[in-house]
Parts: C-alpha cells; structure tokens; sequence
C-alpha cells in the first residue's frame, strides 16, 4: 500500500508571480506527470524508484523546474506505466476517447490502419473513402517524375480541366513557390497548398490534378488528398529524377551532385510509405513515354470505368 497520498504529497503550488516565470510546457509537462501519477495511485517515492531517479529530480520535473533529458522522460513514463506521447501531452492521448482509439490502433497492420482511416472518414463526413474512384485524378510523386507532361496528356485524354497545384499556390501567394519558401517559411507554403487542394476540390468536379511532390508531407493536406481525389503514384529511378529536374533548367543539384543524389535518394525513402498509399502506381522509368502514357490511360480509364 502506497505509505503517503499520491495526490497530497507534493508541495503547496506556486506563487502566481512565479509560475507565471516558468516555461509554459515545462509547467504542462509536470502537470501531466502528476496527473498520471494520481490516476496511477502512485506516490512519488514508488513512481522516482521506478524509474531510477532521485525524488528530488520527480519533484522538479512535476512543477517545471529544471529541463529533465529525454531518457529520463523515457524512464518516468516507464515508471508510470505509459508512453512517452501521453506524458509529453500529444494529443492522441489528450482525452479517455483519445487513449481508447489510439490503443485500438496500436497494434494494427497497414490494412487494418486503412480500413480504420477509411471509416473514421466516413464517420466525420470527411469523405474518407480512397477505395471508391474518383474523377479528380491526382498525380503525386517527387519532382522529375513525369507529373506535368503525363497530367497534360492525361486531361486531354479524358477531357478533363489540368490543374498544376504548384500554379494555383503561386496565384493565391502572388509570388513563386521560392519567394514564398524564403519569405514567409515552409508553414505559410503548406498553408497556401492546403487552400489552393481545397479550391481545386471545390471548383472541379472532374480534372487531373499534378500535385507538389512534398505534399504527402502535410497529413491534413494528403488526407484530404485521398478523400477526394483517385490518386496516382508515379515512380521513377532517382538518376531519372534528377536528369528530369537538370532538363527542366534546374540546375542546383549540378554543384554538389554525390550529396545530392543522396538527398534525393533520402527524401525518396521516407515518403515512399506515403507515396504507396495510392490507389494506382506507374513506373515512368520503365518505358519511354508514349508507352507511359498508354499504361496511365488504360489503368485509369479501368479504374474511372470509362471506355478505353
């Protein structure tokens, strides 16, 4: 039994003056370790010898004294019997309904996390169903691997209005993609993405869309994405990307093209993940063009059931 009241064995709070000196999340932050420690039953003595640290050091880091290390984060969370996000205060473990959803998911496998995604969608009114075909088609992808000249052709094909996303953010900005990343910052660029999505979602009914190859990195954006949109992965070999990208007249990876390559073959890596989430993918490396096209055209006119 615990020898001391979990939720009276601390301290009388601060004086407002002081607290008020105090760094916001590291106040946050002690408040939820306490709050934890409560609901736990545990008392400070129990929780600090769990986790391998002196009562001292619990006590500063409950009343947002002092900077604890992220081991020592780990250690605590251990001691409290959750995970490092519900202690840091990430909202998936904000509320009861939040921790009961995200243990739900926990163990889930990529199909089931789709199908949950899918049907949470559609539970909000969010749209949410990627599995049924939509004619919005979107190309997504990185940069060099054929958006633009394959969105064109595809558009004409179908008769659908082309929609370059890249063009509609530089229309609400008023400045390139470039002015806007080094005025204003990668936040207000992704801000501009979202609401140039969300007007061609709203005006087109039908069209191609050739999206930013960075978008997948912004979950809000990309959900609304696969919401709305059939979507299209189109592939290419990293020497492909950036002989596309050179021809294009961008020549900045030329300076430094070892470290360049490597970046490219990193930021290929990590959004592949989000990439595959596509409901059709293309190979552009695999065929010259005209057959590239042919291979599009047919699997989304298969997908759209529209005559081939």
């Amino acid at each position: 039994m615990p020898t001391e009241d979990p939720i009276v064995d601390s301290p009388p709070a601060a004086h407002p003056a002081v607290h008020a000196e105090k760094n916001a999340f590291l106040v946050g932050l002690g408040e939820r370790a306490r709050g934890l420690r409560a609901r736990r039953g545990m008392t400070r003595k129990a929780v600090a010898a769990s986790a391998g640290v002196s009562e001292r050091h619990l006590a500063n880091l409950e009343y947002g004294e002092g900077n604890a290390s992220i081991l020592v984060l780990l250690q605590v969370a251990g001691a409290l019997q959750c995970n490092l996000a519900e202690l840091i205060g990430d909202i998936s473990t904000s509320t009861p309904e939040w921790l009961l959803i995200r243990e739900l998911l926990e163990r889930a496998d990529e199909t089931n996390l789709r199908k949950a995604r899918i049907a949470i969608g559609q539970a909000l009114g969010t749209g949410g169903n990627s599995a049924t075909a939509n004619p919005r088609v979107a190309l997504v992808g990185l940069r060099g691997a054929g958006k633009s000249a394959l969105g064109q052709m595809l558009a004409d094909d179908l008769e659908f209005p082309f929609v370059e996303l890249s063009r509609e953010i530089e229309k609400f900005a008023g400045c390139s993609v470039a002015e806007i990343q080094a005025l204003y910052g990668m936040n207000a660029y992704r801000r501009y993405e979202r609401r140039a999505l969300e007007e061609a979602i709203q005006i087109y009914p039908e069209a191609v869309i050739a999206t930013p190859g960075g978008l997948v990195s912004d979950p809000a954006t990309f959900n609304q994405l696969l919401s709305h949109c059939t979507t299209v992965w189109l592939q290419a070999d990293p020497e492909d990307h950036m002989k596309r990208v050179q021809a294009q007249g961008d020549l900045r990876p030329m300076a430094a093209s070892k470290e360049a390559m490597e970046d490219l073959k990193s930021i290929l890596a990590g959004r592949a993940a989000f990439y595959s989430k596509s409901q059709l993918s293309i190979d552009t490396s695999a065929q010259q063009l005209d057959a590239t096209f042919q291979l599009l055209r047919s699997k989304v006119r298969e997908l759209l059931q529209l005559p081939g």
